[in-house]
C-alpha cells in the first residue's frame, strides 16, 4: 500500500491550513515528505473543507504551479488536487503525474477529456457537491450501494471520455457528503471497493469522524486506520503525516 502524503498550499484547509501556505514552508514539507519515503505528493491550492469558498484559477495556479515545478526535480511523484482541467494540465507540464479529482469530473466539463489527453493517472473520488453545501446532501438509502452505484457513473464518463482503464483510480470521498456512520460503513465494506477492480484511494486522514476535538488528536486513529487497510488490497491511503505510516506498514 502506498503512502500519498498532502501537502496543502493554502491558508485555509481543515488539518493543516496555512502552515504550508507559503512557497518555502511548502518546498520545506515536500522535501521532508521525500526524506521521509513518501510514495506520492498531493499537493492542491484549493481548500475542500466542508463550507468552503472556491478559489480563482489564477490564485490556485500561483500557489500549487511554483512548488510542483521545484519537488519535480527530485524525482518524486506528485498528483495534483484539483478540480480544474486547466490546473491539471498545468500541474502535469510542471511535473505532476496523477491527477486527483475530487469531483470526479463533475465540477468542470473539461477534466476527463483533459485526464484522457495527458495519459497519467486519474483519481476520481465520489461526490456531491461543492464544499458550500455538500452536507446537506449526506441523504443515502444504502450508502455503500449508492456510492459504488454513483462511482460506476464517473467510470463510465471516464472511460467514454477517453481514459485509458488502466490509468483509472477511485476514492469512496470519506467525509464528502457524509457523516460518520457513512464513513464508518464505507471503511467496513472497503473490500466492496477494491472488488470494483480499479486501485482505491482512501482519504480518512484526521477527519472529524476520527474522533478528538482537534485535527491533531485524530493522528493517531488516522495511523491505526492506515494499519487495518494494510492487507485489505487498498491502493493507497492519502495522509497528513509521511513517518509513523511508513513505520506501521514495515512492521
Amino acid at each position: 500500500m502506498l503512502i500519498m502524503g498532502i501537502l496543502n498550499v493554502t491558508p485555509d484547509s481543515f488539518a493543516d491550513g496555512g502552515k504550508h501556505n507559503e512557497f518555502d514552508a511548502a518546498l520545506a514539507r515536500g522535501l521532508e515528505m521525500i526524506e521521509e519515503g513518501v510514495d506520492i505528493i498531493d499537493i492542491g491550492g484549493e481548500s475542500t473543507r466542508p463550507g468552503a469558498d472556491r478559489v480563482s484559477e489564477a490564485e490556485e495556479l500561483a500557489r500549487t504551479i511554483p512548488v510542483i515545478t521545484q519537488l519535480a526535480k527530485h524525482g518524486v511523484r506528485i498528483s495534483i488536487d484539483t478540480m480544474r482541467a486547466s490546473t491539471a494540465i498545468a500541474a502535469i507540464n510542471a511535473g505532476a503525474s496523477i491527477i486527483n479529482d475530487v469531483s470526479g469530473g463533475l465540477a468542470d466539463p473539461l477534466m476527463l477529456q483533459a485526464a484522457a489527453r495527458s495519459q497519467v493517472p486519474y483519481i476520481a473520488m465520489h461526490w456531491r457537491g461543492q464544499s458550500k453545501d455538500m452536507n446537506s446532501k449526506a441523504i443515502y438509502v444504502d450508502v455503500v450501494n449508492d456510492v459504488i452505484s454513483e462511482l460506476q457513473e464517473r467510470i463510465s464518463a471516464a472511460l467514454d471520455a477517453g481514459i485509458n482503464p488502466n490509468n483509472l483510480i477511485v476514492d469512496p470521498g470519506l467525509g464528502f457528503a457524509k457523516d460518520a456512520p457513512h464513513n464508518w460503513a464505507i471503511i467496513d465494506a472497503v473490500d466492496d471497493f477494491v472488488a470494483m477492480g480499479y486501485p482505491v484511494l482512501i482519504g480518512a486522514s484526521r477527519k472529524r469522524f476520527l474522533g478528538g476535538d482537534s485535527p491533531d488528536e485524530r493522528e493517531q486513529a488516522t495511523i491505526d486506520l492506515t494499519k487495518r487497510l494494510a492487507p485489505t488490497g487498498v491502493w493507497a491511503v492519502r495522509v497528513h503525516s509521511v513517518k509513523p505510516h511508513k513505520e506501521v506498514l514495515s512492521k
